[in-house]
């Protein structure tokens, strides 16, 4: 693993060491890219584009914002930021990486929440975008254009978060594929005539059973908030 690691750590010097230019660009997608802008931006504008398409964009992301929380307590994942100086790699060989304002995140880093959360709570969207196009062109290109959208937004957001040193690179892939497969695995199992009440009780019931949870594996001796 710690091979797996010194590549990731490489990855990110040459990531950083590119045109300086990019240091904004990266930062800003990190930012705008946060997984609380799902539910802030991207449901609101899904749910006004139409109510199906935003219920699933909503429900996709509370169970996957769930399920990454859950994933990080049990695969754990170092943080390059602080790894790169508790292996002592930084004492080994000469690592130049610079430090940003979002690079000290803590706690459990695999998989990554920001390309897993998006990953999945954007599917729906870019599937309703994608039949939209298809009604109105032939184009292939045309059909294809959410899709692609879809792949060069999360590349950029996993490529930003190694940049920061927020994730390795193993992490992003991980977030990436995780996302997208429940994005398309719970696409089909929206509740979309369930009230608002429900959606709230179901936010309760998850939050609970993530407290219990960490409560029991606490128990047990393990220390998921090393």
């Amino acid at each position: 693993m710690d091979s797996l690691h010194t590549a990731g750590i490489h990855f990110a010097e040459a990531l950083q060491a590119g045109p300086p230019w990019l240091e904004k660009f990266w930062i800003s997608v990190t930012s705008l890219a946060d997984p609380k802008c799902i539910f802030t931006i991207c449901f609101p504008l899904a749910y006004f584009l139409d109510r199906k398409v935003g219920v699933s964009v909503l429900w996709i992301g509370l169970l996957s914002e769930w399920l990454n929380v859950v994933l990080k307590w049990f695969l754990f994942g170092e943080r390059p930021f602080w790894w790169v100086h508790e292996s002592g790699l930084a004492r080994k060989q000469l690592v130049t990486l610079r430090q940003f304002p979002v690079s000290c995140e803590t706690g459990p880093g695999s998989p990554s929440g920001h390309c897993m959360i998006t990953g999945a709570a954007l599917w729906p969207l870019v599937t309703a975008l994608t039949a939209l196009a298809s009604r109105h062109s032939r184009s292939l290109v045309v059909k294809l254009s959410p899709f692609g959208a879809y792949i060069l937004l999360l590349l950029a957001v996993g490529l930003s978060r190694i940049f920061v040193l927020a994730h390795f690179p193993h992490q992003v892939v991980g977030g990436i594929l995780t996302g997208a497969a429940l994005g398309w695995g719970l696409q089909g199992h929206t509740p979309a005539t369930r009230t608002q009440g429900f959606f709230v009780a179901t936010g309760l019931a998850l939050l609970l059973s993530s407290l219990a949870l960490h409560s029991l594996v606490i128990a047990a001796g393990i220390d998921i908030d090393w």
